[in-house]
């Protein structure tokens, strides 16, 4: 072994330069004393240094060496690494910082795609160097530093990113909005032309002829997994200039009525701006309607209407409607637990259900909205079951199906002034396959149609009189 053998060659020339005769030199010794015993026998106690060559001292000496100089070597390989990273991290660092740079200073919108790709390359930039400071013992200010313009980096981005959404995204789906409505109303103009203009609130028509397009106003508040519910604007008529909208999804089984916005105009609704939160613990089925700032709804498990005032979100009666099925007897087609559908139209309050009696078919009573008495009942032909909703306009009930996952048709009418039923055709398209609750405006002529979870509206075409 190349160690032991200097180890050797050391100790040979240290005894060649150290002469050893047959008598220890005086040299080679110190502090002996002597003394004679009883029989003249001289005894001496002699201490010699210790002049053995340290070999395994040397050896361990000379492994250690080699260690340290292989690991300083390792060592120094990392941070000639490091600085390498460091540097590629500076550059991308500035790149980034231009790019923020460009964003604070220009008025240009950038999409949210623009942000996610930003956020991405400084999450990657911030997992690189907590590596790279969990690779240092110790603390390293080049890192720290690297690592607070990194985190201060982030911050940037996410303010950026906020007032972007506050202020331009924002803005550019309301632009988006209001031009394809804007569209819609011109073709819609533009294909009845001959409408006749119909006051607020008025039966001058002849009854329905025709509907708009569907336009998407949002989706519900609570999120896409409420796909029941309804919704509506309040028709209150000595007060026309109000605006109150609701919006009352039910819970996702479908049947249950537990939470409704109120929201005091349309851009409220559209911007996202606090609402009015309500709970309720009795209601079911999406067959409420809000009229003269009062909701009225199917009181739970049972056959009564209740009058929910809005103002005190408090019920002040509750009535019982003779002979209504309920609990799921006859609902509409593809809806559960709507036996009973209210309706406003331009004379009041309205009743849409069935009977035992009726086998079924749709039962028409003209409700009294202080007292909920029944004021008269018609009687349809018309089976409730087959059915996928129905409204009112101007005592005239209109019903609809399914013709297919994209369209709805307006096929049959009772009129309570005349007692004639009848078919008619209007084919109203659809955005999504099932339509859980219709409600009629009279003061702008509009349907609220709740569609799987979307609110979206209708706007109705009358026909003239002669």
């Amino acid at each position: 072994m190349k160690t032991k053998g200097l180890a050797i060659l050391l100790a040979f020339l240290y005894l060649q330069t150290t002469p050893i005769t047959g008598q220890l030199h005086s040299e080679l010794f110190s502090n002996f004393n002597g003394s004679l015993d009883d029989h003249g026998i001289c005894t001496c106690s002699i201490e010699l240094p210790d002049t053995s060559f340290p070999v395994q001292k040397v050896e361990n000496l000379e492994i250690t060496a080699h260690a340290l100089t292989e690991k300083f070597e390792k060592e120094l390989t990392k941070v000639k690494e490091y600085t390498k990273t460091m540097q590629l991290f500076e550059q991308r660092l500035l790149n980034l910082s231009m790019r923020i740079q460009v964003m604070e200073e220009t008025s240009v919108a950038y999409n949210k795609l623009d942000f996610e790709l930003l956020k991405l390359e400084v999450s990657e930039m911030q997992k690189l160097v907590t590596e790279l400071k969990s690779s240092f013992v110790g603390s390293n200010v080049i890192i720290d530093q690297l690592e607070l313009e990194i985190r201060n980096m982030t911050l940037l981005v996410q303010e950026l990113e906020s007032l972007d959404k506050n202020n331009i995204l924002a803005i550019r789906r309301e632009i988006v909005a209001l031009k394809n409505r804007l569209k819609e109303c011109e073709e819609f103009r533009g294909q009845n032309n001959t409408d006749p203009f119909i006051p607020p609130g008025s039966c001058g028509h002849g009854g329905v002829v025709n509907i708009s397009k569907p336009f998407i106003v949002q989706l519900n508040w609570r999120g896409a997994s409420y796909i029941y519910g309804a919704w509506g604007k309040d028709y209150t008529p000595r007060n026309p200039e109000k605006t109150l909208y609701w919006v009352a999804p039910l819970n996702t089984d479908g049947r249950y009525l537990e939470y409704y916005r109120l929201y005091n105009s349309l851009d409220d609704l559209l911007l996202y701006r606090p609402a009015q939160n309500f709970r309720i613990m009795y209601g079911e089925g999406s067959g409420m309607v809000v009229y003269n700032n009062f909701m009225y709804f199917n009181y739970r498990s049972t056959r009564d209407i209740a009058k929910l005032d809005l103002n005190t979100n408090s019920i002040t009666l509750r009535k019982t409607l003779p002979n209504a099925v309920y609990n799921n007897r006859f609902s509409y087609a593809g809806v559960n637990w709507q036996d009973i559908d209210l309706s406003v139209d331009e004379s009041g309050l309205w009743a849409i259900y069935s009977t035992e009696a009726s086998t079924g078919n749709i039962v028409i009573s003209r409700i009294n909205d202080t007292s909920l008495e029944v004021l008269n009942t018609w009687q349809t032909m018309q089976y409730k079951p087959s059915v996928t909703n129905a409204f009112i306009v101007c005592g005239v009930l209109y019903a609809v199906r399914p013709m297919n996952t994209r369209e709805e048709e307006i096929f049959y009418y009772y009129d309570t002034n005349t007692r004639k039923e009848g078919r008619l055709s209007i084919i109203m398209d659809k955005k999504l396959e099932k339509i859980q609750s219709i409600n009629y405006n009279p003061l702008d002529h509009k349907l609220y149609v709740y569609n799987n979870g979307y609110l979206v509206t209708y706007d109705l075409s009358f026909q003239q009189l002669q």
